[in-house]
């Protein structure tokens, strides 16, 4: 069985709505180097082969990624070699080569997913089905990538009114600009509402 893996950036209080642009280099330091969380994310990319995402991201992807020609992140063919999978109510052509449409139960949808050969299946941005996909016991892993921010509002991981009670820890490494890479374990963390 396939794991379904949750990947977001992640403020110290636990926000990843990325709306204000809070997980980008500061000013002035553009050129930073990144190669170590580059590295983690090619690390992702390789035990990855389907991207499970909800429509509002997907969207936002798709008329971001296949436009950019110098890529040097590797994420534009990455998401040009995976199964992009869309979860969405009201799409019904994704239009984005490799990508379908799941409509209809999403645990069902998920769980025909997981059950086929392959590799992990990665969950990124998609705040909305993110919390619907660990309020149905569907995420294996988390890996969050801890940004030393707090922005004191937005969307979260967990949604108020759940709590987190224990997690266990698989993987921490430090990546530039003061960001802390978590990789949990399901099996550990339980979820409460």
């Amino acid at each position: 069985m396939r794991n379904l893996v949750i990947t977001e950036n992640i403020t110290l209080d636990g926000v990843i709505d990325a709306s204000e642009g809070w997980f980008a280099p500061p000013s002035g330091e553009a050129d930073v180097d990144q190669s170590d969380l580059n590295g983690a994310l090619r690390e992702q990319a390789a035990a990855a082969d389907a991207v499970l995402l909800g429509r509002v991201t997907f969207e936002e992807m798709r008329g971001f990624w296949p436009l950019q020609t110098n890529d040097k992140t590797g994420v534009t063919k990455y998401l040009d070699s995976v199964e992009k999978y869309v979860v969405s109510t009201t799409m019904t052509e994704p239009e984005w080569q490799r990508s379908t449409v799941l409509s209809g139960d999403v645990a069902a949808n998920v769980g025909e997913l997981k059950a086929r050969e392959g590799k992990d299946i990665v969950v990124t941005g998609s705040i909305t089905l993110v919390h619907e996909l660990i309020a149905r016991g569907l995420v294996d892993e988390y890996r969050l990538f801890v940004y030393p921010i707090v922005i004191g509002r937005g969307g979260a991981v967990v949604r108020d009114g759940s709590q987190c009670r224990k997690a266990e820890t698989r993987g921490l490494s430090p990546v530039p600009l003061g960001r802390r890479a978590h990789a949990l374990q399901r099996e550990r963390m339980t979820l409460t509402r």
